[in-house]
């Protein structure tokens, strides 16, 4: 068995908290560290909880690096919408800076893969907000050098969320009905598919750059 580390960035939100239950159970890591903010739920077993501030990130993982014996994985699952940040500046503050900060630190701490989620539609040249800055973080973090980038682009996500988001459940209750109508790269994709694509790529030997949201379906299953 080969023993590895990994570090997941937005581990409380929608596909993060699928992602830390998988890791947890995955044989293969020793250890897996969980970025939160406030409260830190306990230590159990592999899976430790620190706290999520991206402007120390050094000093909350300053004893975390990858080497030959023990690889690290990074994953980042950091989103949030305009709505609930506040306005466009919090909005980036998230969505480009944190993401971005996270990816520095996984290539200083000698990470050998960094398994990010952006969006559908995610374009520097976009001119809808959201989709820009989703653009210009992957544009940033494919210019930063790291020895192995997966972008996952879902559709809208599928899932219960802690903290609802009322235009979210709107669009669900339109398109499920109609789920099998629709083009599997428009389809609204289940957050256990994203949360076992983004484990699939970290596993893989060579894994795509890009991962798009209709090549999610059904990864759950193919996991198990």
């Amino acid at each position: 068995m080969i023993h590895k580390a990994a570090v997941l960035a937005g581990a409380t939100g929608l596909v993060g908290s699928r992602l830390v239950e998988l890791l947890a159970a995955a044989p293969e890591y020793s250890l897996v560290v969980a970025l939160a903010r406030g409260a830190m739920p306990p230590t159990l077993g592999a899976l430790q909880w620190r706290p999520a501030d991206f402007e120390r990130l050094a000093d909350v993982l300053g004893d975390i690096r990858g080497s030959e014996s023990v690889p690290l994985d990074a994953f980042c699952c950091l989103g949030t919408t305009i709505k609930a940040a506040g306005s466009q500046e919090a909005f980036r503050r998230v969505d480009f800076d944190c993401v971005v900060r996270f990816a520095r630190w996984a290539r200083s701490a000698n990470a050998r893969r960094l398994v990010v989620v952006t969006a559908l539609g995610a374009d520097p040249a976009s001119r809808v907000f959201y989709n820009r800055v989703k653009g210009e973080a992957e544009q940033a973090l494919g210019a930063l050098g790291l020895p192995s980038l997966v972008v996952l682009r879902p559709s809208l996500l599928d899932g219960e969320r802690a903290q609802p988001r009322p235009g979210e459940q709107f669009a669900l209750r339109l398109t499920r009905p109609i789920r099998a109508l629709l083009p599997r790269s428009l389809r609204p994709v289940r957050d256990v598919d994203v949360a076992a694509t983004m484990l699939s790529a970290a596993r893989a030997d060579r894994a795509p750059l890009l991962i798009e949201s209709g090549q999610m379906h059904g990864a759950a299953a193919r996991l198990a």
